[in-house]
């Protein structure tokens, strides 16, 4: 229960998807005591902890970058799916122009298609009918959404950490600080 005391987390969360969480520190001589620690390994412990807290999230912005990336190109997928479902309800050709290769673009005439062909990456591309590619594109849209949520919820509890341990860090610090001024004015007294 001393622990409870010294040092305390939020909400009761000790890790949030294997990121675990900061304790905030209240009483830090009870901290350092109940830790085993002096006031230097404490320190180094959090500037440990610290920069594996800014490991992960460089890793998780990069995840984020990466979603935030695609999320636009499944919804042009959607955009050109639906307007080729369109153009065949409507008996018109669709008029595309794609690129063959850097700089160099083809005009295509796109008539009555009852199939798309999706890139899945790993080199693997697969055709689906207009309607179950519809399907796919949505179902993957939802989860790209769902997954940046979850990595924005994530990234949040992360800078929190840090901020728990920055401040831990500068109380660690301070109370060492405190202490060697303490000792210093009674030697001189």
């Amino acid at each position: 229960m001393a622990a409870v005391a010294a040092a305390s987390t939020p909400q009761g969360v000790a890790e949030r998807r294997g990121i675990p969480a900061a304790a905030f520190v209240e009483d830090v001589e009870a901290y350092l005591r109940q830790a085993g620690l002096d006031v230097n390994s404490a320190l180094a412990f959090l500037q440990e902890r610290l920069q594996q807290y800014k490991i992960v999230e460089m890793k998780l912005l990069a995840q984020q970058r990466d979603l935030q990336a695609k999320i636009p190109d499944i919804e042009k997928c959607l955009d050109i799916v639906a307007a080729l479902q369109a153009k065949k309800a409507l008996g018109e050709a669709l008029i595309a122009d794609f690129e063959l290769s850097e700089g160099i673009y083809s005009r295509a005439k796109i008539e009555d298609t009852n199939s798309v062909c999706l890139w899945l990456g790993a080199n693997v591309m697969l055709e689906y009918s207009c309607d179950e590619a519809n399907a796919l594109l949505k179902k993957n849209l939802e989860n790209a959404k769902a997954s940046l949520e979850v990595l924005v919820a994530d990234l949040q509890f992360l800078r929190d950490q840090q901020t728990i341990t920055q401040v831990t860090i500068a109380r660690v610090f301070n109370w060492d600080v405190h202490q060697r001024r303490s000792k210093q004015a009674v030697k001189e007294t």
